[in-house]
């Protein structure tokens, strides 16, 4: 049981320590954010107060919405079937194309509207038909006291969870936080320190052991995605880099999209990302040996859709995220040749579809106050 204040969205944290200087070290992210009292981290979420730093945002979430799995996305775990999704707001990251900025950047707390306790998000899952709740529209690392407790009240409830992350978080709270994760979705945002640098403010090297370590020490079911900014990330050089890489570390299994871009947050002076870029990367995986390479944001049956490595045969029909045909038997093997499809598969595909439905849970928050300003961070040049 956690230990809650008077507002009952503020709860303690362990990933902390003191520095010789007095001020208190965010120790979730490498980051580390140095902060004295009353000040926030980068990631708008974690504070210090009492000496010690403190989340505050247990049980408050910018809203929840039931999705297609794949939307995530995630095309090899559970498919067709519906996931409630949610988040909270800020990020640990500094993204200048964010696509989801109004929450990842909001430094208002009336972001964060509506309340639910883990087990009132469970219950609704249930009632919804869902199979999964994520952690998503932010990174659930920022807040992931919340999310672990969330994803406690899911299992007891034979509920998956999945986690949508940039993977940038330090040893010690990796550990805690995956031990709750069911599937995860990482955004390797590109392949090079330099963007990571430039452009998200960032490191590449802390998300790569994140990746390895994920694939190599957990049982989290992990895909890939990339969205592709053209002149920044979309380099066939670059593609090359990456999808060898994923191979070599992660194996041949591991699905890998790639998304196209809009101009959004503080590059709208970039154009959206042709399809033919799209496709071109797709190729590039494929033939690197990444058995499972899908488009992603446009209009590609073939792209979204998944073919048996083994034969070449179409196991998986996708259109947007309709499942049409669906060619694999109930423990996601090929039904013309019974190889087995990679994947998080328990008996016949969902029928959720292309819906979107905003689910009400709890109750609603009055209006707040503003936020205190945020401590040292290192990295923080690209915000």
């Amino acid at each position: 049981m956690r230990n809650r204040y008077a507002d009952s969205s503020v709860v303690d944290t362990r990933w902390w320590h003191r520095r010789d200087d007095g001020r208190i070290q965010c120790d979730v992210c490498p980051r580390a954010c140095s902060m004295h009292d009353g000040q926030r981290g980068l990631c708008f979420v974690r504070g210090v107060e009492q000496g010690a730093v403190k989340l505050h945002t247990w049980g408050r979430s910018s809203g929840f919405c039931v999705d297609p799995v794949e939307k995530k996305p995630l095309n090899h775990f559970l498919p067709g079937s519906a996931v409630l999704s949610f988040g909270t707001a800020g990020c640990n990251l500094a993204c200048k194309f964010c696509q989801n900025w109004d929450m990842s950047k909001s430094r208002e707390m009336d972001t964060l509207m509506d309340e639910a306790s883990p087990a009132a998000i469970a219950e609704a899952a249930v009632a919804a038909g869902c199979r999964s709740v994520a952690f998503t529209y932010n990174d659930p690392i920022i807040f992931m006291e919340y999310a672990m407790d969330v994803a406690g009240a899911c299992h007891a409830r034979g509920l998956r969870t999945v986690a949508v992350t940039a993977g940038y978080i330090r040893p010690g709270p990796r550990e805690e936080f995956f031990r709750h994760i069911d599937a995860a979705n990482v955004d390797l945002k590109a392949f090079t320190e330099d963007f990571y640098r430039k452009v998200c403010g960032a490191e590449l090297a802390p998300v790569l052991e994140t990746l390895e370590y994920l694939k190599r020490e957990t049982g989290v079911w992990l895909e890939l995605t990339t969205l592709l900014i053209p002149g920044h990330n979309d380099s066939a050089a670059e593609l090359e880099a990456m999808t060898r890489w994923v191979v070599e570390h992660l194996g041949p299994d591991v699905p890998m999209h790639f998304s196209a871009f809009h101009p959004d947050w503080k590059m709208r002076d970039v154009p959206p990302t042709p399809p033919e870029t799209l496709s071109m990367a797709r190729r590039i995986a494929m033939a690197n040996g990444v058995r499972y390479a899908y488009t992603g944001n446009v209009h590609d049956a073939a792209g979204g859709s998944t073919y048996c490595h083994a034969c070449g045969a179409l196991v998986i029909e996708r259109d947007w995220y309709e499942i049409g045909a669906y060619n694999l038997t109930d423990d996601g093997r090929c039904k013309a040749c019974s190889a087995a499809c990679a994947g998080v598969f328990d008996g016949p595909a969902g029928h959720w579809g292309r819906r979107r439905v905003p689910v009400r849970i709890g109750g609603v928050r009055p209006r707040s106050r503003g936020l205190s300003p945020n401590g040292d961070c290192p990295l923080q040049s690209g915000v």
